[in-house]
This record gives C-alpha cells, sequence and structure tokens, in this order.
C-alpha cells in the first residue's frame, strides 16, 4: 500500500447483467476518500445504443477504459479480455480488482489479477445452480476460488463457498447490489402504460417475458414448446415480450414470430433499464430464463415462473416469488394453471436486501483493503 493508504480499484463490467449491480458499488466506494476507482468495460456486450441507455438510466458514468473485446467463442472472448485487462493492472497504482456476476469477463480478469499477485473481490459470489454444462457455474466457481473477497446476496451462498473450502475469513454476507439498484431507481421507472403504448396489451392486466439463454433459445424443439405454452397463456393473460436481438434472429429462423404474432403478444424491441422496471412492476405475472429477474420479481413481490430446471438464485424460490417449472410445456401450463387458481407465491423479501448492500461492500473493504 502506497504511504498514504490510497488503493486503485479497478471494477470491471463485461455484459448488461453487470451494469445493474455495478452501480451502487461505484458510488459507495466513490465516497470512501483513499480510493480511487477505475470503470473497465471489457467490451463483451457491445451494442453502443443498448449500453448507452442502461448507463444512462442508471446514472453510472461512462467507462474509464473500454477493452473492445466484442462477440467470439468462450475461450476467445476470455482470452482477448485477459490480454488486454492485464497492462490496464500493471498500470494502476496499488490496485485491488472488483468483479460481479458469471460472465466470462468476471472470471477473465479475476484470474489476469490472481496471476499478478493483485487482490481481487467478487460481488455476487457463492451461488451455484449445480449444473456445470452452464459456462456461467464454471466462471462462478473459479472466480470465487481465485478472490480474496467474497461478497454474498443469501446465506446459501455461504453454505456452497464453506462446502468448496473457501476460507471464512474470505466470505461476507452483504445483500444483494441489485435490489440496491432497483430501490433505488423505482419512482424514476417508466410506467407500464407509456412503454406498452400503441402494442394493444391492456396495462392493466398482462404478463411480461423475457428468454434469452441459449438451452432455451438454440434448440428448435425446445424453443417450439416455449412458443406453443406461450400462445397458450396469452389466450388468458395478454404478454409483453422485450425480445433479446439474439431471440429474435432463433424465432425468425425457426419461423415462429408469424404464431406469436398472431396471439395477444407484444413483441417489443429490448428495453431500457427503467422501462423494464416499470414493466416488471405493473406485470402481474412474470415468465423468463432471466437469474436477476428472478431477485427482481422477488424485491417486486410479482409471481415469476422461471422456464428453466435449475436456479444459481433458490432463495427466490425458498422466500421469495419464484417457482421453477422448467421447460416442458405441460409443466409450464400446469403452473400458470396454479398462478391462475391461487394468484401465485407471495413471498418475502430476502435478509438484507434492503437497498444498502453496496455501503456494506465499500465499509469492509475500507477496512481490510
Amino acid at each position: 500500500m502506497t504511504a498514504k493508504g490510497l488503493r486503485t480499484l479497478l471494477c470491471v463490467v463485461g455484459a448488461r447483467p453487470n451494469y445493474m449491480k455495478i452501480g451502487p458499488v461505484l458510488a459507495a466506494l466513490d465516497a470512501v476518500p483513499r480510493f480511487r476507482t477505475v470503470l473497465i468495460h471489457t467490451g463483451q456486450h457491445y451494442d453502443p445504443q443498448m449500453n448507452d441507455a442502461l448507463f444512462a438510466d442508471l446514472g453510472i458514468r461512462a467507462p474509464d477504459v473500454n477493452l473492445a473485446v466484442g462477440s467470439a467463442s468462450h475461450a476467445v472472448q476470455t482470452a482477448q479480455v485477459m490480454m488486454r485487462f492485464e497492462p490496464v493492472v500493471t498500470g494502476a497504482a496499488d490496485p485491488v480488482v472488483l468483479v460481479v456476476g458469471d460472465v466470462n469477463s468476471t472470471l477473465a480478469c479475476a484470474l489476469v489479477a490472481a496471476k499478478l499477485g493483485v487482490k481481487v473481490a467478487h460481488v455476487e459470489a457463492g451461488l451455484r445452480s449445480g449444473d456445470r454444462a452452464m459456462p456461467e457455474e464454471i466462471n462462478r466457481i473459479l472466480t470465487d476460488q481465485l478472490s480474496d473477497w467474497l461478497f454474498c446476496t443469501e446465506a446459501e451462498a455461504l453454505d456452497n463457498l464453506r462446502a468448496e473450502g473457501i476460507d471464512a475469513g474470505r466470505v461476507h454476507l452483504v445483500g444483494n447490489v441489485m435490489i440496491d439498484t432497483l430501490l433505488g431507481n423505482l419512482k424514476r421507472a417508466v410506467p407500464a402504460a407509456a412503454t406498452l403504448a400503441g402494442s394493444g396489451v391492456d396495462a392493466s392486466s398482462y404478463g411480461l417475458v423475457t428468454l434469452h439463454r441459449p438451452a432455451n433459445v438454440d434448440d428448435e424443439g425446445v424453443l417450439a414448446g416455449l412458443v406453443d405454452s406461450l400462445v397458450a397463456i396469452a389466450a388468458h393473460l395478454p404478454l409483453a415480450f422485450p425480445c433479446h436481438p439474439r431471440t429474435r434472429q432463433r424465432l425468425e429462423a425457426f419461423g415462429f414470430l408469424d404464431r406469436l404474432r398472431a396471439a395477444p403478444i407484444a413483441l417489443l424491441e429490448p428495453q431500457g433499464y427503467l422501462a423494464m422496471l416499470g414493466l416488471m412492476a405493473g406485470s402481474r405475472l412474470m415468465l423468463t430464463d432471466s437469474g436477476g429477474i428472478q431477485e427482481e420479481t422477488t424485491a417486486l413481490g410479482v409471481p415469476c415462473l422461471t422456464l428453466r430446471d435449475n436456479t444459481e438464485r433458490p432463495i427466490t424460490v425458498d422466500e421469495g416469488t419464484n417457482t421453477l417449472v422448467g421447460r416442458d410445456p405441460k409443466a409450464i401450463m400446469a403452473a400458470f394453471a396454479d398462478w391462475r387458481a391461487t394468484g401465485g407465491k407471495g413471498g418475502r423479501v430476502p435478509a438484507l436486501w434492503d437497498g444498502r448492500a453496496a455501503e456494506r461492500i465499500a465499509r469492509i473493504l475500507d477496512a481490510e483493503a
């Protein structure tokens, strides 16, 4: 450490889910006088319009460094991030590397830091799906093994890390920074009525859909079953479907777009954070394969049907509003029938999901870094 105790915190984001997590962390770290924060965007997600809109919505400053790695295979993308990140670390004064989430950039930057003997802080540590076929699961496991500070959102993450032999002194239960962002922006959310105007879907009663995981959208048979389910559900509850560009490509390639357009389903362009927050808050039911949305709907009290066979966020099932239903159309329709009969899970907001997780992270790093 330098004589004055100043530290450079290299805060890494790479993909859209990271942006919702880094905002409150940056704000909390910037409030610590001896920290100098540097925001590094690896460029793993690189669409300028979507990036700029999300950064503006979230009130995050423009990145100080953009590595501009772009899209590639997992191996190539990870290697490119490592090659471009290494000189940033070696050129920084007394650095700590802070990574969030579970994308390729998270692991790549943690690995660079560990190889250089630079300490690593991992925000959202300890989450496990139990499915090593998911690239994100590999990223989670390895990043946690490399990290010096592991900041967890829920108690089960502590159990996961203990089972993997992680020293308990490195692990801290701090809460969920994504919920910090949600609570801090809820009053600024774009009303659903504004987003849905002219779509044909009534903003007073609708369900909300997101799909993007390769396991759901790349297999024609799986995607066909999901489309069948959405069309059947929309006959009872009109749906708003902000469509990820990759998902739209698959729907078009497999010839499914016309089926969706013929149903009471509003196919929307990808939405900014504040518009998506308004859509979630106003919806009666969420259908998704997103990890973060499972957490956000739990915080909002909106019933969520997760179209996956597992989740790395089990607290949303055990305590929150989330139900794992998988991809089988019969199971999806049975879960929807249960929602129609009961109104879905009420759940409760987990402990420490109170909007102050980032403050706890900053206090710990100030004391220990």
